[in-house]
């Protein structure tokens, strides 16, 4: 009975598998997303002010920043906790696929939050005008969290690691 219960918890780890497909769609919506930001200002690229140009860039370094984190949760997620993927003998494998353990995942994670983070700062500081200073504030305490967050989990990995 114990040998059963055991074989039927470990094999529950393929329910994360459809998950893991399901971020492939949210990756499929970023990449619509991207590009029609891009064709809306194509017509209009002209006209547009530097810093308006430079928000428009932004998110969509913004957008390939959040797509970058999906493919390496999707990938090192799918490895780590329900299958390894056979892709011996194909050249254009990820050099990275099967190095990353949940540990080294949740900080590049963390450092991907703190990059997205900062670049939304950023585009609230080149809008400042625009942006009540009491929601500043809050963006930049966010921020400072997420900072923090990921430099105390990469220190705990650290310490572990040790």
């Amino acid at each position: 009975m114990e040998n059963f219960l055991e074989k039927l918890m470990y094999s529950t780890r393929w329910i994360m598998a459809p998950i893991y497909l399901g971020l492939s769609l949210a990756l499929l919506a970023l990449g619509i997303k991207f590009f029609q930001e891009v064709f809306h200002i194509m017509p209009i690229i002209l006209s547009m002010k530097e810093v308006e140009l430079i928000l428009v860039v932004l998110s969509l370094i913004d957008i390939a920043l959040v797509g970058g984190l999906i493919v390496m949760v999707m990938f090192s997620g799918y490895e780590n906790f329900v299958s390894r993927l056979d892709l011996e003998g194909n050249d254009d494998k990820l050099s990275w696929l099967g190095k990353l353990d949940s540990g080294s995942l949740k900080n590049k994670v963390a450092a991907s939050i703190v990059a997205i983070s900062s670049i939304h700062l950023l585009k609230v500081f080149m809008n400042t005008e625009t942006i009540a200073n009491d929601k500043i504030m809050w963006y930049l305490l966010m921020h400072i969290t997420f900072v923090l967050s990921a430099f105390a989990m990469g220190y705990l990995d650290k310490v572990l690691r040790k």
